[in-house]
């Protein structure tokens, strides 16, 4: 067989295409974080109608250009919580309002094969805006966060993003040092609540874009 690992994760990305959808996710799947781009600005959105527009955190999300590409738009009112120029009250204040756009973009920790997204977060806002809030939502995914089971997206999220985003961040957490969770009780510990969204409700109204790259942490 000729490219047998594209075959592989072709195969992979199909079959959680089919179990998102089986959960009620509206699902695309993209080749690469360019695809992936394309998706979002010329077929999910326009079919929105969104009128505002904000973010949680997410390194693929940055990586897809999408942020870049939606921080300066002039079809939707943008509530930008990754401006640095932002005060801590400032940017707590935006992160509050983000809840309430129209749309609403952000990665996931983990999606397991029966097509359950995974996160934990420190702040909140983030699983806020997927849980409830934003009339839609676009979960941008590398293949990378895809797990067997419930089990070890938990295991990726404690013993791998968290350690690697304590590490991102300058995080002075233990996890930061020795590279796995050590369930802390710093200041700065980033893993506080967890969500796990097994379906869409209402149907639709999370759109994952399964992306064939492994992408963020």
């Amino acid at each position: 067989m000729d490219k047998p690992i594209e075959n592989y994760w072709k195969i992979r990305l199909a079959n959680l295409k089919e179990a998102l959808k089986a959960n009620n996710f509206e699902v695309f799947v993209a080749d690469n974080t360019e695809d992936a781009k394309k998706v979002v600005l010329e077929q999910i959105i326009p079919r929105t109608g969104a009128k505002s527009v904000s973010w949680g955190g997410s390194m693929t999300l940055v990586s897809t250009g999408l942020y870049d590409a939606l921080k300066g738009s002039t079809d939707m009112k943008v509530l930008d919580t990754y401006d640095k120029k932002l005060s801590p009250e400032e940017s707590l204040e935006r992160r509050r309002q983000s809840l309430l756009v129209d749309l609403f973009l952000t990665g996931t920790n983990a999606v397991t094969e029966s097509g359950q997204l995974v996160n934990l977060d420190m702040t909140g806002n983030r699983i806020g805006g997927i849980t409830f809030g934003p009339k839609h939502v676009i979960i941008v995914v590398g293949r990378n966060k895809i797990t067997t089971d419930l089990e070890e997206a938990m295991s990726r999220i404690k013993d791998y993003a968290a350690p690697v985003n304590s590490m991102r961040l300058d995080k002075k957490t233990p996890c930061a040092k020795t590279s796995y969770c050590e369930e802390c009780k710093s200041p700065d510990r980033i893993c506080n609540s967890w969500v796990i969204t097994e379906k869409s409700f209402p149907k639709g109204r999370v759109k994952v874009v399964l992306i064939n790259e492994d992408l963020g942490f």
